[in-house]
């Protein structure tokens, strides 16, 4: 999960967390995430498959805002 410069974020999934801030931060990540770098990773976890992280990611975008901000603050969801 990345905060972006107008503080909201932006969650997804990958296989290279840096190659992925780096490719949100040039402007060729998410097109949400084009129009509002910088972003900066706040949340991160390792799941044993992409199955697992896809319904992590979805299960992530459906929590209310204030979960994923317990979750970028260090907390748990």
């Amino acid at each position: 999960m990345v905060r972006c410069a107008d503080g909201t974020l932006y969650t997804g999934w990958t296989f290279d967390i840096a190659a992925r801030i780096e490719a949100h931060n040039s402007g060729k990540g998410a097109r949400y995430t084009a129009g509002r770098r910088p972003v900066e990773l706040v949340f991160s976890e390792r799941l044993p498959s992409k199955g697992d992280a896809l319904r992590r990611e979805l299960a992530i975008k459906r929590m209310p805002r204030q979960e994923k901000e317990k979750m970028a603050s260090g907390g748990s969801a």
